[in-house]
């Protein structure tokens, strides 16, 4: 009794245990699993959708909603009580007359399930039609319309009609549980995903059910709040639009939404993540799965950083000796200015903020001009041990690979500003930082005969700039970072840049032709070029890095 098999290989010394697979039958077709696969797992890998709403991968199954009600069988037993062989090789299954949830079961060997039999149909609607006894008919002013697992479910498991005569029971709406959450207990189904998130993800045990049968609703603890760093997870993952976020709520239809996948840029961590946005404007950020980085979740504090992108003070044309300038103009007058100052009279103070096409092209420029003087801003910070980083750049370990940042970051910045002050350093190219965060001052500042900005947003020291050049934010453009632990992520436009802001790749090659360095055609032409150049990415791509990117070896 087996289905295909595969060659055992060799083991080593080392070698983790084999995991033995198990034969089941799924629709009357006999497939394997790894032993330990979770029943409901098994049947969608096969090919067979099985509705749910209390099961998460990622949290423990209590098994309450009932929605993943499967028919189920066991090998049937000869006199001998070894199974009885079918003619195909395989067991002949004895199916049991009732109905088993699948989302707290383990597959065993010899298992029969049936998932789309009279009797699972008719459990799925008894089911649906429990759900929707006391649920408000509010699809068209909830949040979750167009996304809800209820409203989905009950257009193929649902009646048309209620028979339900009494009146529905009433529950606490509009409740403000959290400073980021608003929850409405009429529309819970009782899946308690926002209970084992909190308990089991978050650590921050705040949320439980009080009350009994159809009276029962979903509250914080007494004297609680749901405040937690990662409380917005929970909306992700309520089916449906019983918990909503106050940043999102009634501010956007979802099916008006274009989603992109990128990264997020807050930290060090690089979680993956999706940007919906509607004519050039983000409205939200939700987590995306990648196993590797940061599986389901993501912070708050990380989701909500995207509004500065639409403040109204965005550099959006660039400005030379404060004359608004063509950029052609404007790229020719800076590189003429960068010339009368080349070698040891410049510094670069780079971003561990850039991405590794313009990191490259920035350590291009550093050689062009004939300076060593090149660094980064070093961002420390308390992670928590999850999914915040200690390092607040996202492309540190980037910045160190394409050889902008040396192996203490920052560790320059010093030389730099003493060089400034002495009268030494003349020149400054400062690209998505503030100098005085850098270790200047005003008064060194206002010693530099040439001080080039690129940036997104005016601060501080952009008064004392010859050159600004404005450029684009990480939702703004195409690109790759690598994040802490060495992995090389894809970054996607996901909004256009205002004004005439460019991307700071296309600003930086701009630059080099105008010196008379080499510049790129294109983002490809460019990771071409630096892969080429960066053992770390020989043989890769944008296109082969894809959506969960690839682990590096430096």
């Amino acid at each position: 009794m087996s289905a295909s098999a595969t060659s055992a290989e060799p083991k080593t010394e080392n070698a983790a245990p084999a995991i033995p697979m198990i034969n089941i039958q799924v629709d009357g077709e006999w497939k394997q699993f790894p032993k330990g696969t979770r029943l409901i797992e098994a049947c969608m890998q096969s090919g067979s959708f099985v509705p749910h709403y209390c099961y998460h991968p990622a949290l423990s199954s209590p098994g309450n909603c009932r929605m993943c009600l499967i028919e189920m069988g066991t090998p049937k037993m000869g006199p001998d009580r070894k199974p009885e062989i079918g003619p195909d090789g395989f067991p002949v299954i004895a199916w049991s007359p009732r109905p088993a949830i699948s989302c707290a079961l383990d597959i065993s060997e010899g298992m029969g399930v049936r998932t789309k039999s009279p009797l699972v149909e008719e459990c799925r609607k008894g089911v649906m039609e429990f759900l929707l006894i006391n649920h408000p008919l509010d699809c068209p002013i909830c949040d979750k319309a167009g996304e809800c697992r209820l409203q989905e479910f009950s257009v193929e498991y649902g009646n048309d009609a209620s028979r339900f005569e009494d009146n529905k029971v009433k529950k606490p709406k509009q409740v403000d549980i959290g400073e980021r959450i608003v929850l409405d207990d009429e529309r819970c189904i009782l899946c308690s995903r926002c209970i084992r998130f909190m308990k089991e993800v978050a650590n921050d045990d705040v949320l439980g059910f009080v009350d009994r049968g159809s009276h029962t609703t979903l509250t914080v603890h007494p004297g609680k709040r749901l405040d937690s760093n990662y409380s917005l997870n929970t909306v992700d993952i309520c089916p449906v639009g019983a918990l909503t976020s106050k940043d999102f709520r009634f501010k956007m239809r979802v099916w008006f939404l274009k989603e992109t996948k990128t990264i997020d840029t807050s930290c060090g961590t690089g979680s993956n993540i999706i940007i919906s946005s509607r004519e050039n404007q983000i409205h939200r950020i939700n987590p995306r799965e990648n196993m590797a980085v940061n599986t389901y979740w993501m912070p708050d504090s990380h989701r909500l950083n995207y509004t500065y992108l639409h403040r109204e003070d965005r550099l959006k044309a660039p400005v030379v000796k404060g004359a608004s300038l063509r950029w052609k103009e404007a790229i020719a007058a800076t590189a003429e200015a960068l010339k009368a100052h080349a070698g040891s009279a410049t510094a670069i103070i780079a971003s561990g903020r850039q991405t590794n096409e313009e990191l490259f092209l920035t350590r291009r420029l550093a050689k062009t001009l004939g300076t060593d003087l090149i660094d980064i801003r070093p961002r420390p910070q308390q992670g928590d041990g999850f999914l915040v980083s200690d390092d607040g750049n996202p492309n540190t370990r980037g910045a160190q690979l394409l050889g902008v940042a040396p192996a203490t970051p920052g560790s320059k910045l010093s030389e730099i500003a003493a060089g400034i002050a002495s009268g030494r350093i003349t020149s400054l190219v400062v690209i998505g930082e503030n100098p005085l965060h850098a270790g200047l001052t005003e008064a060194d500042l206002g010693k530099l005969a040439s001080l080039v900005v690129i940036d997104i947003l005016p601060n501080s020291a952009t008064k004392f700039a010859s050159s600004i050049l404005p450029g684009s934010a990480a939702a703004e453009k195409r690109g790759s970072m690598v994040n802490i632990t060495g992995r090389v992520q894809r970054l996607n436009r996901a909004v256009k840049a205002p004004g005439e802001a460019r991307d700071d790749w296309e600003i930086l090659s701009d630059l080099l032709k105008a010196l008379g360095s080499e510049n790129a055609s294109s983002i490809e032409d460019l990771f071409k070029q630096m892969a080429a150049a960066t053992p770390a990415l020989a043989g890769l791509n944008l296109g082969k890095i894809g959506d969960l990117g690839v682990d590096l070896k430096f």
